[in-house]
């Protein structure tokens, strides 16, 4: 059977889901749980991404995410490869985390309705699991993000968009009120699932779309593509996308700095201020060390890694955070 195609435009929604090789668990404890959730900020901050909605399971995983850029395959690359490498670091394990390729459903965001029912899907996973028990309620499952539309905006992570989810079910404002509104209907919704349903799940679980019946019409519209003849945004256009985000962090620590990229080219391969800028570019995008090495004039990319890695040991024997490292002293 042929792959499924990655659809990307911008503005895209979806609903991604991936499990661990071979069904095995993805978190062996909650500091697995706590690594994961921190991985995916570093992801959204890094693709841009807004999450509408997760929930962690034992072997498997659930997000929405909205991608105001087209960078869902260039995001979940980093993601679930950091997310793999920092597992296996910290259990003193090797090899592959995730089985295959990861499932991403493509949800129409022209009308809220299905933004809600996916949202619904993945918040209600515990309870079709079984894990709330008998007393149990749907905000004592602390791996959701169901719990976290509860909390004020203060107390939320950042990378949690709640407001379009809340305006669909009707709430206007994200405060006591809305929250108490949001986490009534809820607890309503745990017990009332039916045959209507398990229809849209299933639609969920085996589809590659959710959506209106012209949606596959509008993304063709788009220029997105048809069934059976699928286009998605070409590889060119998003390493585009990111290199262009790059390139813009690159100004800005520049412009701080009183110079330009050709000035910077010029000085030698380690010196402190590439070392700098190649750390803030692989903390806030997903381009590779090889783009970041040729980009900055640093030398091969093994070379540009020692170099971070050097820099980043020093740091931690001063005491300093190594993500915080400048030691960034230009010519004039």
């Amino acid at each position: 059977m042929a792959r499924q195609l990655r659809i990307e435009y911008a503005g895209a929604i979806y609903h991604v889901m991936s499990r661990g090789d071979r069904r095995e668990q993805i978190f062996l404890d909650d500091e697995d749980r706590r690594l994961f959730l921190r991985t995916l900020g570093e992801a959204c901050g890094r693709a841009g991404w807004q999450v509408h909605a997760y929930c962690l399971m034992g072997n498997h995983f659930h997000l929405v995410l909205e991608t105001p850029q087209p960078t869902l395959v260039a995001g979940m690359k980093w993601f679930l490869g950091t997310y793999t490498q920092r597992f296996n670091a910290r259990h003193g394990m090797r090899g592959h985390l995730f089985a295959g390729r990861y499932k991403s459903l493509l949800v129409d965001g022209s009308d809220d309705m299905y933004l809600r029912v996916v949202c619904d899907y993945v918040h209600l996973n515990p309870v079709r699991a079984g894990l709330l028990g008998a007393e149990g309620r749907l905000e004592d499952y602390a791996w959701s993000s169901f719990p976290e539309y509860l909390k004020p905006p203060k107390e939320r992570v950042e990378w949690l968009r709640v407001d379009r989810l809340l305006g669909e079910m009707g709430i206007r404002s994200d405060d006591a009120e809305g929250r108490r509104e949001f986490g009534g209907a809820m607890a309503a919704r745990c017990g009332v699932q039916g045959h209507a349903d398990e229809e849209l799940w299933k639609g969920i679980r085996r589809g590659w779309k959710l959506g209106a019946e012209d949606f596959v019409e509008r993304l063709a519209g788009m220029g997105v593509g048809m069934v059976g003849d699928t286009a998605i945004h070409s590889r060119e256009a998003v390493e585009e996308t990111m290199e262009e985000k790059a390139r813009e962090i690159a100004r800005g620590f520049l412009k701080e700095r009183g110079m330009g990229l050709e000035d910077l080219r010029k000085l030698k391969k380690g010196h402190p201020g590439k070392i700098a800028l190649a750390r803030e570019l692989r903390g806030k995008t997903t381009m590779t060390m090889a783009w970041i090495a040729k980009e900055l004039n640093a030398g091969v990319p093994q070379t540009l890694w020692r170099a971070l890695w050097a820099s980043g040991k020093k740091a931690t024997i001063r005491g300093t955070d190594p993500q915080a490292i400048e030691g960034t002293q230009f010519p004039p």
